[in-house]
């Protein structure tokens, strides 16, 4: 029994201090003996990859961090703010919310893009040093991504949508917006879907990759409309030194000046019908309260109109039922 021990035992077993040895004394083990130089080198070699990994892995999500914190600093806003595409002409600034919502949202997609970078790279180097034949691995992996981007080419496209959309700033949270199928208050941006609520409260997820339009009511500045009805015998330049003048007026008291940007402008006249001629006025006021602006004025120049005695509209029988039709949500 001595001599068949001493007959397995490696050559290099004698090397005094050699890892073959070591493991020899450890183990007492033949295959583990004469693999020793091996398995302390490959050891050695995957350790250092998947700490490089982890250490580079942390070095850019950690730059990608100060990158989005940077993004959102009071500094940066400043100089962002400055920018014609994201303030209107009289000085308003861009929403923090949404720039923040934009730059947490593209952090997290660096991130996410870096970890899988740097991982499957280590992964690939740590095959490798176990001698595992890669090609095939590689080709195999080539036809499973073509497979699931066939199958998965929608869940792809409302990705891509998603990222263009935050990177084009086409809308954020809190935009009034309008989606085609979906019009409403923006409440949430995510890389696959949009959420709207309408005005009746309903939630809207609209996927963006079927975003084929966007009208942003919303961005920079808004704009109140008022139409005004009158007859045909009014005197067109008296109503509209009247609208103008009580326009400017209402939009000056407490309630409204916050939100106007600019002084209401008189356009004039805007259609000539059957039952009457409209007058339009315009004001240029903050994102989203044009709405408030325009039913106030409404509420404003027709009261105004009532006491000056200016001769409204006569509806044709039926008229006025179609009219209340229209004008419902």
């Amino acid at each position: 029994m001595t001599d068949g021990l001493l007959a397995a035992r490696p050559d290099c077993a004698d090397d005094a201090g050699s890892w073959c040895a070591r493991f020899y004394q450890w183990t007492n083990n033949d295959f583990l003996a004469r693999s020793a130089d091996t398995i302390v080198s490959t050891t050695l070699s995957i350790t250092l990859i998947v700490v490089l990994a982890l250490l580079v892995r942390y070095l850019l999500h950690r730059a990608i961090n100060q990158i989005v914190n940077g993004a959102t600093s009071s500094r940066v806003s400043r100089l962002v703010s400055r920018s014609p595409r994201l303030q209107a002409n009289d000085g308003t600034g861009p929403v923090p919310r949404r720039r923040a919502q934009r730059a947490h949202t593209m952090g997290s997609v660096l991130r996410s893009f870096s970890s899988t970078v740097v991982l499957g790279i280590a992964s690939i180097m740590v095959l490798a040093e176990f001698g595992v034949a890669l090609a095939p691995i590689l080709a195999s992996a080539g036809i499973l991504g073509v497979a699931l981007g066939f199958g998965a080419q929608n869940l792809v496209r409302d990705f891509l949508s998603g990222v263009f959309m935050l990177l084009e700033d086409q809308y954020g949270i809190g935009d009034i917006v309008d989606l085609g199928e979906a019009n409403g208050v923006v409440e949430a941006v995510g890389l696959r879907i949009t959420t709207l609520r309408d005005i009746n409260g309903t939630v809207w997820y609209v996927r963006n990759g079927e975003i084929l339009r966007v009208g942003n009511k919303s961005q920079g500045y808004a704009v109140a409309v008022v139409d005004l009805p009158v007859a045909h015998s009014a005197d067109i330049a008296d109503a509209t030194g009247l609208a103008g003048r009580i326009a400017a007026e209402r939009v000056a008291e407490d309630d409204l000046a916050d939100a106007v940007l600019a002084a209401p402008e008189v356009l004039g006249v805007e259609r000539v019908a059957p039952e009457g001629v409209t007058l339009r006025l315009t004001v240029r006021v903050s994102p989203g309260r044009q709405f408030a602006v325009q039913r106030a004025l409404n509420a404003a120049i027709t009261d105004a109109f009532d006491d000056a005695g200016v001769p409204r509209p006569m509806l044709f029988p039926g008229a006025g039922a179609a009219m209340g039709q229209a004008s419902m949500p």
